[in-house]
């Protein structure tokens, strides 16, 4: 498989481009990058879209408009490979309102098809014998900051790249087998896949180490806590550990501070961060009504 070379679609001209070829394709590969570590709400940073002879590269986070791959996913004369895409068709439909026809997945073929490994390298190697380097420092770089450097839009576009050709492989496979009517059961299943808020898991707090060693009255302040951070992160979207983790969750609960001096003593955040949290803290631990 040869790798394919790719455009980043900056400027009206690389655009219009863009869309001619990919208007014109009868079977597109499509691969999104977002980021679910560091945002409550996962953050969309690229969306890739291969076609035979190149892959393009759509930033989200650029002003330009590619609204014509919503009309282009709709299309059902244009098949979409995608590979474990159950987060990528939710993520463009709350983004964008796109939605999905003639969707295929190569990770849900290949499970019907009885593979165990189901990674995108690992398939690409059973079904097609190559392998697809991973480089795992790129994989979990920072694709929300910009610019985005040379080696991820290259690591980006390689990952669209096969997509095609491993529809190619799989469709005979499963036809063969008589698999191809469920395979389309359960694509249709991931086309009509929608977004849904996180919500707060009541009980969670308890499976938190150091829960068990709590008092009464701590684990109710650990509760209150769990709550407010949940809350927390949600107006903000930002992860919920980069709000207070775990550990400090706990150490709060049980030390329970009632003054900000007390609360500062423990050391658990930046200045900036101690004059954004510290009254908040302190108002919830203090309508625990409990005294530490």
């Amino acid at each position: 498989m040869e790798n394919l070379p790719w455009m980043l679609v900056n400027d009206s001209a690389k655009i219009a481009e863009a869309r001619s070829h990919i208007e014109a394709a009868t079977l597109i590969g499509v691969d999104t990058e977002y980021d679910s570590f560091r945002y409550f709400k996962e953050k969309l940073c690229l969306i890739q879209v291969a076609t035979d002879s190149r892959v393009y590269l759509f930033d989200p986070l650029a002003e330009y408009d590619f609204s014509f791959l919503g009309c282009v996913f709709k299309n059902s004369g244009i098949i979409k490979v995608l590979h474990a895409c159950d987060n990528d068709v939710r993520i463009l439909n709350r983004d964008y309102g796109f939605v999905f026809s003639s969707l295929f997945d190569n990770h849900r073929a290949a499970e019907l098809l009885g593979s165990t490994a189901l990674s995108l390298p690992a398939v690409l190697e059973e079904y097609l014998g190559e392998v697809l380097p991973k480089n795992k420092m790129i994989q979990r770089s920072r694709w929300d900051r910009r610019p985005l450097t040379e080696d991820q839009l290259t690591y980006a576009a390689s990952d669209a790249a096969c997509l095609v050709p491993l529809y190619r492989a799989m469709v005979p496979l499963l036809r063969e087998r008589g698999l191809d009517k469920e395979a389309r059961r359960l694509f249709d299943e991931i086309a009509a896949g929608r977004w849904r808020d996180k919500k707060l898991t009541p009980g969670g707090y308890r499976k938190i180490e150091g829960y068990e060693d709590l008092d009464e009255a701590a684990r109710r302040r650990l509760e209150a806590l769990w709550r407010w951070r949940f809350e927390k992160a949600r107006a903000t979207n930002r992860a919920r550990f980069l709000i207070l983790s775990d550990q400090n969750l706990v150490n709060l609960a049980r030390r329970g501070p009632r003054t900000l001096e007390e609360l500062s003593s423990l050391g658990l955040f930046s200045d900036h961060r101690f004059g954004e949290y510290g009254p908040e803290l302190l108002r919830v631990l203090g309508e625990t009504g409990d005294e530490s």
